[in-house]
């Protein structure tokens, strides 16, 4: 029986240090192999909205009749289908785009001013049953929104608050502030809770420093929390803009179907359900719709990676 000696390392030769998991995770993400499949990944998950973008371009009897692929072979290209889309008396999707600016921009700037100041005195105002109150805020994210919806509709609809009454075929007209509302509350849960982790993040000396200097909760509020805070209300700005943009279900239902408040997601649905004759119409609807919450990410793209990159490394 023989046995082996382990062998030591060469004279003037030191064994490097081992790699950690996050590190050799990291570099096999960033291989060749890897981002090669990222590359396949990204060309199939963008092809259909190619095929979408030239379409909007195609003639109706060109989309009627073959694929978009055939461009290739035979090239028509017209904006007939976005001067009908964005100017036509039967479709006029201007209107509705106006009406959703009207939504969204409210719908945004109402949530995050009531969360930042809520998320401020979560963090660092003490009082009695804060972090029960706390908990319970968190908790409501789980609540679907479909299950408040007839309940809110009733709270709207009924005494005292009656903030949609009864038109004449005893069907609830809606405004621009039901939404408003509505979209406030669906986001103020998540919006305390983001917020108020990114301000726990912020060292409490820089706070007690404020405070020896004389500082009251407003002016450590208004002076230093907001600045420092700006890239987490940029991240969560872009994420409830592109919520509110592209919803249909809480317009449809607290609108009261009232087509002078209706945005851009409700007469596209239309568009696609009670029209299905005019579908090709709707790859130029749907990239009227799409390119505005694009400007939107990508004007706000270097704050929203801050934001979301904000808290997790510290020193």
């Amino acid at each position: 029986m023989t046995t082996t000696t382990p062998t030591a390392p060469p004279t003037g030769v030191t064994p490097g240090p081992r790699k950690s998991a996050s590190t050799a995770a990291r570099e096999s993400l960033s291989g060749r192999w890897a981002s090669a499949a990222a590359i396949v990944i990204a060309v199939l998950w963008t092809l259909p909205t190619f095929g979408l973008f030239v379409s909007s371009f195609r003639p109706e009897s060109e989309v009627k009749t073959n694929g978009w692929w055939n461009v290739v072979t035979d090239p028509q290209f017209t904006l007939d289908s976005y001067r009908q889309v964005i100017s036509g008396a039967d479709i006029d999707l201007a209107t509705y785009l106006i009406n959703s600016f009207v939504i969204t921009i409210p719908s945004v700037l109402i949530p995050i001013s009531l969360a930042v100041m809520a998320a401020y005195a979560f963090a660092w105002i003490p009082f009695r049953g804060r972090d029960t109150l706390f908990v319970a805020v968190f908790a409501l994210q789980i609540v679907p929104i479909q299950v408040t919806m007839i309940p809110l509709l009733r709270l709207y609809v009924d005494p005292p608050f009656n903030l949609m009454p009864l038109s004449g075929n005893d069907a609830p007209g809606g405004g621009f502030y039901t939404v408003w509302l509505s979209h406030t509350i669906f986001a103020l849960p998540l919006a305390i809770f983001l917020l108020h982790n990114f301000m726990r993040e912020i060292p409490g000396e820089l706070i007690e420093s404020a405070r020896v200097d004389g500082a009251g909760h407003v002016q450590i509020f208004s002076r230093i929390m907001l600045p420092l805070m700006t890239p987490a209300i940029a991240a969560f700005g872009i994420f409830q803009f592109l919520w509110v943009w592209n919803d249909l279900l809480v317009a449809l239902v607290f609108a009261g179907g009232n087509p002078s408040v209706s945005p851009l997601t409700v007469r596209l649905a239309a568009l696609a359900g009670q029209r299905g004759e005019d579908w090709h119409l709707l790859s130029a609807g749907a990239f009227v719709s799409l390119v505005i919450p694009l400007i939107v990410f990508l004007s706000l793209q270097r704050y929203f990676v801050r934001g979301l990159l904000a808290g997790s490394v510290k020193g």
